[in-house]
């Protein structure tokens, strides 16, 4: 699995984290990505930096709720693919498959549109953080229920101390920065 990022990617990302102690519990420190969308040549350049990566490779994104979608739909519209949203239980509109799993702070449901992707698609699936792999592992699950296939997991940052991989069944990460 890849943990590689060129270095000015994972500098952009370090350089805009911000630590957010006891939230949202007591003990936790949150890392803060937003100053990164709040910079826009930082931002151009993290979602150039992927779609530099991925170009001609896959032919759709999914993005996972909430930040994922912005990630998602940045990077599938440089790209020139379609972006499909993986959603909280109950929030789509039509035919779903969806997954539990356990998260750092609960359980949690996700769901997608069973005719979301063609048979056979080559699909880059997006978020923010990958920690304890669970929102990962459900969203790789249900883009092959579709049909698809997993291509990657992109994520932005991943926090290693979880070990987060592990609960994703061998399938290729690429994580901008680690922690």
């Amino acid at each position: 699995m890849s943990t590689d990022s060129a270095p000015d990617l994972r500098s952009i990302v370090a350089d805009h984290l911000v630590d957010v102690p006891d939230f949202p519990a007591p003990g936790v420190v949150f890392k803060d990505i937003t100053p990164l969308l709040q910079d826009g040549p930082a931002f151009r350049s993290l979602i150039t930096g992927m779609a530099d990566r991925y170009r001609g490779q896959v032919d759709a994104v999914a993005g996972i709720e909430s930040r994922g979608f912005i990630f998602g739909a940045a990077l599938a519209y440089e790209l020139g693919v379609g972006l499909t949203l993986i959603r909280k239980a109950g929030k789509l509109p039509r035919a779903t498959h969806s997954v539990s799993y356990v998260l750092e702070y609960g359980t949690a449901t996700v769901e997608i549109h069973q005719d979301a992707f063609a048979e056979g698609s080559r699909v880059l699936v997006v978020d923010d953080v990958l920690a304890t792999g669970g929102t990962a592992a459900a969203a790789a699950e249900l883009v092959e229920r579709c049909g698809a296939q997993v291509h990657d997991i992109a994520v932005i940052l991943e926090l290693t101390f979880l070990g987060g991989r592990t609960a994703l069944g061998g399938r290729e990460v690429w994580a901008l920065h680690t922690i």
